[in-house]
């Protein structure tokens, strides 16, 4: 089952409007979001859209391999290593803990990100689902999965445990893998057609030390059974909304699966100003409050607003 609603996903997937003509995705692309609760777009980044965030992350690794060092915990900074397994040396032979110094997922503000938040492409597709008025969410995380940690093993959940007492509905995630995201370095699973469930009873997980929330057990009868898994090459999306229940399996490769989730939501909802301050992405009716990178820097969420 899991290779035929793949599948049929890609398939899907595969004839767009252009970008810049308003929502991309056609109508049979949003009735199979709307019956499944995710849509596969492969291909829909190429590598110019993608090298700013990966050069974000290669400064954050940088950092990394300069601490690491100082600490004395590494020899070896392995500058001259690709990006795809730099992160991989630095951390191979050390442990749990020494990973999540740095923390489970990264919100670093750096201009690389903000370029792809705000890809054409990437907005095109959401305004399909929650109109042209369209708030970035804050929340956005870089994910490392790192070969032989832990903390790679993202457990059944629905992102809207992060955020409970929020009024914003839908919140729509877009996944995005920055190398080829495969079944042995951890890919994207889901559980289709859980999307309109309400938020499930949840717990922190206590075996990887991250604390990430996870899904109840009795509410998960159905899911090893019905779950898809999802490998998409580097530069596709997978978007789906905060309550479809998803995982990750740990990295058995010999390099990082490096990718990033990315939030938005229709701008007449919660902006969720605890966690940070998202920007206001889109909009036909007040293009000029969009936010410029400069606003985003400030932490002004429009153009021309008080930070």
């Amino acid at each position: 089952m899991g290779a035929a609603a793949t599948t049929k996903a890609t398939k899907a997937a595969k004839t767009p409007r252009a970008v810049g003509e308003g929502g991309s995705l056609t109508p049979e692309q949003v009735r199979f979001y709307d019956e499944q609760g995710y849509l596969v777009l492969p291909g829909l980044l190429g590598e110019a859209d993608l090298a700013p965030a990966r050069e974000a992350m290669a400064a954050r690794v940088d950092e990394i391999a300069r601490d690491l060092f100082a600490d004395g915990l590494v020899s070896d900074r392995f500058e001259n290593e690709p990006f795809e397994t730099r992160l991989a040396r630095l951390f191979d032979g050390l442990t749990d803990e020494d990973f999540l110094r740095y923390g489970r997922s990264w919100r670093d503000r750096l201009p690389g990100y903000f370029h792809l938040m705000s890809r054409p492409q990437v907005l095109d597709a959401v305004e399909s689902l929650i109109g042209p008025e369209i708030f970035a969410n804050p929340v956005y995380n870089t994910r490392p999965k790192v070969p032989g940690v832990a903390a790679g093993a993202v457990p059944w959940h629905q992102d809207k445990s992060y955020w409970p007492d929020a009024n914003s509905n839908p919140v729509i995630t877009v996944w995005i893998p920055l190398v080829d995201s495969t079944p042995e370095n951890g890919c994207l699973h889901v559980w289709p057609r859980t999307h309109r469930k309400r938020l499930l009873s949840f717990h922190a997980e206590e075996v990887t030390g991250t604390r990430y929330t996870e899904i109840d057990e009795k509410h998960l009868q159905g899911a090893r059974r019905e779950a898809v898994a999802l490998p998409l090459a580097a530069g596709g999306a997978i978007l789906f909304n905060d309550r479809c229940v998803h995982m990750s399996t740990p990295n058995n490769s010999d390099h990082v699966r490096w990718s990033v989730d990315l939030r938005y939501q229709p701008t007449d909802q919660d902006p969720m100003e605890r966690h940070g301050a998202g920007f206001l992405a889109r909009s036909r009716r007040h293009p000029d409050r969009v936010a410029t990178l400069d606003d985003w820097l400030a932490h002004c969420p429009e153009h021309g607003a008080p930070a």
